[in-house]
């Protein structure tokens, strides 16, 4: 990655997910997105918390809580760090942006980890826990990710009520 002067976007979506809020703007992760040339990072926290910091290990940081759209987020991104969210994950992968899915454990019946699961497996994307971010980190710079081509929608509708037990 030639680039040294990228953007990371992560996104929680319309959620609270504090915790992935709170890691990606902690010492350890914004010094290795700075070693991968990351110099901006966008945060839109949602419903949660953004960090007080402007900016960490070189990295500066700016913070949103909700828009109409992310869009122009995504395009302008070199990496998208998400929420598991199928919305946010089709869109990012729409877009043709590396992603990287961090999956919330806190949450109860998650289903959103099979999703998480077969994209990577499938080679769109990378997904982690936000212990693991960091190593997944590791793993980003050397991926290379296969290319998402939207095909009919009515089949990834099949697919998630395959995950989630409707059918």
């Amino acid at each position: 990655m030639s680039n040294k002067n990228k953007t990371v976007f992560v996104t929680v979506g319309t959620t609270q997910f504090d915790q992935l809020v709170l890691k990606v703007a902690t010492e350890e992760i914004c010094q290795k997105l700075n070693d991968l040339g990351f110099k901006r990072m966008i945060i839109q926290a949602g419903h949660s918390k953004p960090p007080s910091k402007k900016a960490v290990a070189g990295v500066e940081i700016s913070t949103f809580d909700f828009k109409d759209s992310i869009l122009e987020y995504l395009q302008k991104a070199h990496l998208v760090i998400s929420h598991a969210g199928a919305g946010t994950t089709m869109e990012t992968l729409n877009e043709g942006k590396p992603l990287i899915t961090v999956v919330n454990e806190k949450l109860m019946n998650n289903h959103q980890i099979e999703l998480a699961e077969q994209m990577s497996k499938d080679g769109y994307s990378l997904f982690c826990t936000c212990s693991s971010l960091r190593e997944t980190l590791n793993r980003f710079d050397k991926m290379v990710f296969e290319k998402y081509i939207p095909g009919d929608p009515t089949k990834f509708g099949i697919f998630m009520d395959k995950v989630v037990g409707f059918s």
